[in-house]
């Protein structure tokens, strides 16, 4: 379980980890906070993106986060364990809040209280950057952060530079799959 499903820029697994440690949480709570937010913003985004660029965008926000707080952890020395699926969901946060920036929302607690999407995405990173500034630990704020920059940068250039020229891709892996890889480099 540490080895493969925590990451950590000081272990000797440093790859797998950054994709495997979204699918592990350190308590009950943990996952059903991560899960709740999840619900929560998934179908919004599944509806702008679809089902396959959501998967897409939430397994590869899991590794960007990942590298993000590998990053901030060398960078200031602050070397751990780090677990769970916050920089991916937070991606998925983001990417909403961006898309529908005058959305409701409410914290579940106190539904009382609403504030707009937009201003929630510039409170919560805010708080991720003062925690990655004051060397808070309680979260991994450099993947949060990480998650939500990813997530804005996707909503934002992402899907036209990505998404939208996956085709010639597609197109290769299909002929590779179908007929094997070229011999030689030259055509067939």
């Amino acid at each position: 379980m540490i080895r493969y499903f925590t990451s950590n820029p000081a272990s000797k697994v440093l790859c797998s980890p950054m994709l495997l440690s979204t699918f592990s949480h350190f308590s009950l709570f943990h996952m059903a906070a991560n899960m709740y937010v999840l619900w929560s913003f998934s179908s919004s985004i599944v509806n702008i993106l679809g089902q396959e660029q959501f998967m897409a965008l939430y397994l590869s926000a899991g590794v960007i986060s990942n590298f993000v707080s590998y990053v901030g952890k060398v960078a200031t020395g602050r070397y751990g364990p780090s677990l769970g699926a916050s920089g991916a969901i937070m991606t998925v946060l983001a990417a909403v809040c961006t898309k529908i920036p005058e959305g409701r929302l409410a914290i579940i607690f106190l539904p009382m209280f609403t504030f707009t999407a937009g201003n929630a995405l510039k409170a919560i990173i805010a708080m991720d950057t003062a925690g990655m500034i004051l060397g808070w630990k309680f979260f991994d704020h450099a993947a949060h952060l990480g998650g939500a920059l990813f997530g804005i940068w996707y909503v934002t250039y992402g899907h036209e530079l990505i998404w939208k020229n996956r085709e010639p891709l597609v197109k290769i892996w299909h002929e590779i799959r179908t007929n094997g890889p070229k011999k030689g480099g030259g055509s067939k």
